[in-house]
């Protein structure tokens, strides 16, 4: 008999910092950081759960404000170090930047098998009407679901307010509400209320290639967002950035942008460069089609590439990941415009 069907899914809960992990000091009303060796005595609940927990935390756990691609790497390489020897990963942060670090380890793991899920809180694990139990309970529960011996879960995701969205996909929306998180352009992975449903036809299909760790990121990149009186200084200040190898272009609606000569030439002249920039809408939920309106053919007529329905958080770590790889300009553009862990619609 496989022993996947016996034995209990081993579960390693990551923590890198955030409200999650902080509890109230009654006595001065400060939050501090807790061990996270003691989470089962915080949470007994997660005793009930079957699956066996370990934990893990970062030397000093930091704001999610303070995230970057050395952290990005870090946690990368914990899950890959740790990766055989359990069967899906839970990891805690600040939910101000998490949209973009989930998005990063998304495409950082390529050929995952296993589930990598995002989770945190708005309010302190220790406080009196938190979210923190709820997001971190169900999260587990969901990384160590199976069936047939293999995990239902075979991607990163990000879980929150009874919600599982592709991590990808996601953009914080409110910085007060439990329901953080929206992932306008694609549905839920699950859903959780009396019972978890997980929509298995929403899920990225499992790969048969061993993992392979991307760690080498790009960070010569600039997110430009237009707004009407933006200025010919602005634009050209922000191309002649030294090093500068790829831009997020932030248009209107369906991908539009300004017409005028001095602007298509600016971003004529960088792309002739060697710098990639991508289309994306400033809209939080709907797809760039270029060359739909007239106010879009010239960005397609002078090579910006089309980031579809691509949120700007996932568009900074593919662009980061892309830039690593090392592509010629007709691959880096074919790549881009192409879905590689689910994180765009293709028409």
């Amino acid at each position: 008999m496989n022993d996947k069907l016996t034995t209990k899914p081993k579960i390693l809960l990551i923590y890198t910092g955030g409200t999650i992990g902080m509890v109230k000091d009654y006595k001065t009303n400060a939050l501090k950081a807790f061990n996270f060796e003691k989470i089962l005595e915080k949470i007994p609940e997660l005793n009930q759960l079957n699956c066996s927990i370990e934990t893990i935390s970062f030397e000093e756990p930091i704001d999610s404000s303070n995230m970057n691609t050395q952290y990005y790497v870090l946690l990368a390489e914990i899950i890959e170090n740790n990766y055989a020897n359990f069967d899906g990963f839970v990891v805690l942060s600040g939910s101000d930047t998490m949209s973009y670090t989930s998005s990063a380890i998304s495409f950082m793991l390529e050929n995952l098998q296993k589930p990598v899920i995002f989770t945190g809180s708005q309010l302190p694990i220790g406080d009196l009407r938190t979210d923190a139990k709820e997001n971190l309970i169900t999260s587990i529960e969901i990384a160590s679901t199976w069936e047939n011996g293999k995990p239902v879960i075979t991607e990163v995701g990000l879980y929150f307010e009874y919600k599982l969205y592709r991590a990808n996909r996601t953009t914080k929306l409110n910085a007060e509400q439990f329901e953080a998180f929206a992932s306008l352009n694609y549905t839920p992975l699950a859903e959780s209320g009396v019972h978890l449903h997980i929509h298995k036809h929403s899920l990225l299909d499992r790969p048969e290639e061993n993992l392979i760790v991307r760690k080498k990121l790009n960070t010569n990149i600039v997110i430009l967002k237009l707004f009407p009186g933006i200025t010919k200084e602005v634009i050209k200040q922000i191309l002649s950035t030294p090093n500068l190898e790829g831009v997020i272009l932030e248009t209107y609606g369906a991908g539009n942008a300004n017409t005028e000569d001095w602007f298509v030439s600016l971003l004529a002249n960088a792309i002739q460069k060697g710098v990639h920039i991508v289309n994306v809408t400033q809209c939080v939920g709907g797809s760039v089609i270029l060359g739909h309106y007239e106010t879009s053919i010239h960005l397609r007529d002078i090579g910006v590439i089309n980031g579809k329905d691509i949120t700007t958080e996932s568009a900074v770590a593919k662009l980061m990941y892309l830039l690593g790889v090392g592509l010629s300009k007709e691959e880096f553009k074919h790549y881009f415009e192409h879905s590689l862990r689910g994180e765009m619609t293709i028409f």
